[in-house]
């Protein structure tokens, strides 16, 4: 008598456990390699199934994009707007909280930040819109952050905040791409070579560097 194939996969695998083996792997092979480089054959190959197998499971190579960054961008925006809601006074600063949790909720799968930020997806596709849905929702919760930063240091200009977003966004793209190629860092290292950053940038700031 065969398995049903919604309660099983292939060689004796539980279909839901082949089914995440499909998705971290099409994570990593989106993030690395981009949606128009990676192919479901590849995919297929790193897991040891068929691409008729994840064709039944999660349709086309779009329907696989999609269920892959609905995952890593719930994921992140919970990470980020749980970071956001603390209220200790003895916890870190804003940036620093959201950057750990960002390097945290990524931990493992470290190439997934660029499943949100892939260049490569078919322009006006459902996974195209899906996409510029999550990287909107992360940029307002950046938005709440830096116009607190921006209040504190008395600007209300809104070009202000929009050029703050930008650089926010395009400052935790740079860390990730470092921190993929340091594997041997923990999310903990690299928040508090964050810190050390900031302070640091914070000190050139203040007092100048003369040696620039």
């Amino acid at each position: 008598m065969t398995t049903p194939p919604s309660r099983a996969g292939t060689k004796g695998v539980p279909r839901a456990a082949r089914e995440r083996q499909v998705l971290a792997a099409a994570t990593e092979e989106f993030g690395r390699r981009g949606y128009e480089a990676t192919t479901v054959a590849a995919i297929a190959a790193r897991v040891g199934v068929t691409k008729p197998l994840l064709h039944h499971y999660f349709g086309g190579k779009q329907d696989l994009y999609v269920a892959c960054l609905n995952l890593v961008g719930d994921r992140l925006l919970d990470a980020i707007g749980a970071a956001m809601a603390q209220h200790d006074p003895s916890a870190p600063p804003t940036p620093l909280r959201v950057l750990h949790a960002l390097f945290t909720a990524l931990d493992g799968q470290r190439e997934a930040w660029f499943v949100l930020y892939d260049a490569t997806l078919p322009p006006d596709s459902e996974a195209a819109r899906r996409a510029a849905c999550y990287r909107g929702a992360i940029d307002d919760l950046a938005k709440l952050g830096t116009a607190d930063l921006l209040h504190a240091a008395g600007s209300n200009d809104p070009l202000d905040a929009d050029a703050l977003t930008y650089a926010w966004r395009g400052l935790c793209t740079a860390l990730v791409r470092w921190w993929v190629n340091h594997p041997d860092q923990s999310p903990e290292a690299m928040a508090q070579r964050c810190a050390r950053l900031f302070a640091a940038s914070r000190s050139i700031l203040t007092t100048g560097d003369e040696s620039m």
